[in-house]
């Protein structure tokens, strides 16, 4: 059989629910402290794949509603050697249970449901469903595979059938050889993200920054008070969580087997991280719900978490009772007519931190603007860590006026926190914003660049061009208009080079005329280009030579035609921050005498 291989994706695009048009997900609460309860261990014996044979009577364990585990039965259809991975093989049975009468088969969700062999020893763990849709026919991944760590690279998502084992698939199925040979895929884990509408992450797919996963599909919270550590048993549910707060990506599936306090679980990868951190919960399912495209799928809340994931690994997850895994913090305050909210969330696993800081922003600011984002607002974010084993705090502030203006105002934070979090060397431990909002959609547009010249201000353009002498200063201002009022802002003296060439470039921009993305591969090259960045309510002029200066094509091309030649070099100037934001560029010349 061909494996086909696919890129490792993240967490939150595992569920793919959206792009199966899914009608609900995972629901995720955050409420209560950690339970304490000891879960129930069985410690159950693996059964030999090699002892299975076809027609062998199998049973099992699942959650449909609540945290009650519910029994299956079913029949083994046979075993694919080396059908997951070589080495790691896939029986395939065909299991049974009055809720399929409804679902018409095996759910999204039930990746880990433990199977046992007529003696009690157990097989395995559901893991993969007929890749066309509901049906009965499950893929197992064999309990005595499940704690050998494989590092062979990326698991396979789905698994071609042929030959008799597409014959007998498809007779037992009630379905065509041609479906049949699709094979098996991965049950998806229901997944979703808590505290934003359906609406923002749409808007998030569509224009949000690209690290951000397309398939994150909304879910709600809920009160979780009817799970805790003790449901957490062969056949209940069990949950996976990259954070955890006002934020929280989180999947359920299905504990497998439970023993000396550690739980196995799922049976395929969460979002194969290896040796990992997230956090372990128990859930409480409230439905399964039928799909007549794709795979049902189950819903659940999400109770807080009762342990450490360790492994995310080929076979499941593997997770211990007890301590809850730290994380970095990432904390948004926000005001705004009065109001005022601060709400935070814990990111279990790094790879997550620009996720959250994006989302957190954009919730925090919606439940406290309760309304359309459109208006103006100060932000101050704060990243704080440690490079190398040395503390180091990042912070900037900006102002912004924009129509969607949480969007735009979350977009930015979350490229820096992204930027950072992946400098070798660097663990971030907290995010913080804090946010002031008003309904202000007032705006300053650069309406000219004035010179000094013998004493009065004179207005420069295109036909009147700047006027400077090499190795002399040039004093320049900024003439600001618009709908926020007029003002002029000093920019400071200008020293030219004595060997400056005869024809220089002036560029003015206001900057709200565009975002300059941040870079480095250092805390502290990211810190010089946080310095350097142009905030919305400043006013830049450079002048200097064409290659140094951001300038347009036609008139590069008219200075480099002459022929000129001089120092290279650009002298930039900004203004104080203004109390509204600044559109509006302006491309000048200056006319140097030497």
């Amino acid at each position: 059989m061909t494996v086909h291989h696919h890129r490792r994706r993240r967490l939150a695009s595992l569920a793919g629910l959206a792009s199966l048009g899914l009608a609900a997900q995972a629901v995720v609460a955050v409420a209560g402290a950690p339970a304490q309860a000891a879960a129930a261990e069985d410690c159950t014996a693996a059964f030999p794949v090699a002892e299975l044979a076809a027609g062998d009577a199998v049973t099992g364990l699942t959650v449909t509603r609540g945290t009650e585990p519910t029994g299956f039965t079913g029949e083994v259809l046979g075993v694919l050697e080396d059908g997951i991975y070589p080495g790691l093989d896939m029986i395939m049975a065909e299991l049974d249970m009055p809720e399929f009468d409804r679902t018409g088969g095996i759910w999204q969700g039930m990746s880990g449901s433990p199977v046992y062999a007529d003696d009690g020893r157990l097989i395995g763990a559901v893991a993969y469903g007929l890749s066309f849709g509901p049906s009965p026919v499950a893929g197992i991944t064999p309990f005595e595979d499940m704690d050998d760590y494989l590092d062979a690279g990326a698991p396979p998502r789905r698994i071609a059938l042929s030959g008799a084992d597409a014959r007998t698939v498809a007779r037992e199925a009630g379905i065509g050889a041609a479906q049949a040979s699709r094979g098996f895929a991965q049950l998806e884990i229901p997944l979703g993200v808590s505290g934003v509408s359906a609406r923002r992450l749409a808007q998030a797919r569509a224009e949000g920054p690209a690290f951000l996963a397309e398939n994150t599909v909304v879910a709600g919270k809920a009160s979780a008070g009817a799970a805790d550590a003790d449901t957490i048993v062969a056949g209940g549910n069990v949950a996976g969580s990259a954070a955890y707060g006002d934020i929280s990506f989180a999947g359920v599936g299905t504990a497998t087997s439970v023993c000396d306090g550690r739980v196995v679980g799922f049976g395929h990868p969460l979002a194969f991280l290896g040796s990992t951190t997230l956090g372990l919960h128990p859930a409480d399912a409230l439905y399964v719900q039928p799909e007549s495209i794709g795979a049902p799928f189950k819903v659940a809340n999400v109770a807080p978490p009762v342990g450490t994931v360790t492994d995310d690994r080929l076979t499941g997850i593997t997770g211990t009772f007890g301590a809850v895994p730290d994380g970095a913090e990432v904390t948004s305050t926000v005001e705004y007519a009065g109001r005022s909210r601060t709400g935070s969330t814990e990111v279990y696993t790094p790879l997550f931190l620009p996720d959250v800081s994006f989302f957190q922003v954009i919730a925090n600011q919606d439940r406290v603007v309760d309304g359309p984002s459109d208006g103006s607002e100060l932000m101050t974010w704060t990243i704080t860590g440690s490079e190398d084993g040395e503390p180091f705090s990042l912070t900037y502030t900006d102002r912004w006026t924009a129509r969607q203006l949480t969007f735009r105002t979350a977009y930015s934070l979350a490229e820096v926190v992204a930027r950072t979090s992946r400098i070798d060397g660097v663990t971030v431990d907290s995010v913080t914003t804090e946010a002031s909002v008003d309904d202000t959609d007032e705006r300053h547009t650069l309406t000219a660049v004035q010179q000094l010249r013998n004493g009065r201000w004179v207005t420069v353009t295109r036909k009147a061009p700047a006027q400077g002498t090499a190795g002399e200063v040039m004093n320049l201002r900024a003439v600001l208009g618009g709908s926020a009022g007029s003002t002029t802002v000093p920019l400071g003296p200008i020293t030219l080079p004595r060997d400056a060439p005869r024809r220089l470039r002036l560029v003015a921009e206001g900057g709200d005329a565009g975002f300059g993305f941040v870079r480095g591969n250092t805390v502290a090259r990211l810190r010089a280009a946080l310095a350097s960045q142009l905030r919305h309510d400043q006013v830049r002029v450079q002048v200097g030579t064409p290659d140094k200066v951001r300038s347009g094509v036609e008139e590069d091309y008219y200075l480099s035609a002459r022929g000129e030649r001089g120092a290279s070099f650009v002298r930039t100037r900004t203004t104080a921050p203004q109390a509204f934001v600044v559109r509006g560029v302006r491309s000048l010349r200056v006319l140097v005498d030497r």
